[in-house]
Formats: structure tokens, C-alpha cells, sequence
């Protein structure tokens, strides 16, 4: 399964790690040298959700990040997801 929120829209983003050697000028070492660049993914703070929707009287199955969740409890459930498309 992707790993997409259906409200927020937020997915998984690539990105680097910097690997440094070396104690730092400031503590009393020779400076840090960059060794390597390694690939690494930023993946989203996903939760599967079963919400309540009183206006339709039926669970709806979802995959939110926990923004989202915020979201749904602030503005309810059915205006929120007929907003984002799901209904």
C-alpha cells in the first residue's frame, strides 16, 4: 500500500543523511570532513482510522497522518473528508 495521507495529501520524500569525521575546530580537533552522502526517505506520520460518520450513519476506512486527525476532530468528519474527496 502507498504511503499517502488521503486528506493532507503528504507522502513519503527522499532526502540525504551527511556523514561527517572528525572532531570540530570549536572543540579542539583539526575540523570535520564530509565523508559520505547516504540516500534516506522521510516517511509521514501515518495512522489507519476507522472515523464515524454520523451524517451517512457508516464507519469510512482511512489512512491519516496525525495532522490530519487533528483536523478531523477539529472541523468533523464529513466536512473535512467531502473537502479532501473521499465521499
Amino acid at each position: 500500500m502507498s504511503k499517502v495521507c488521503t486528506i493532507t495529501g503528504a507522502h513519503v520524500s527522499r532526502g540525504h543523511v551527511i556523514h561527517r569525521r572528525g572532531l570540530a575546530k570549536k572543540k579542539g580537533g583539526i575540523g570535520q570532513h564530509v565523508t559520505a552522502n547516504t540516500k534516506r526517505t522521510f516517511t509521514p506520520n501515518l495512522k489507519d482510522r476507522r472515523i464515524w460518520v454520523p451524517e451517512l450513519s457508516k464507519f469510512i476506512k482511512v489512512k491519516l497522518t496525525a495532522r490530519a486527525l487533528k483536523t478531523v476532530a477539529k472541523n468533523g468528519a464529513f466536512s473535512t473528508l467531502k473537502k479532501a474527496g473521499v465521499i
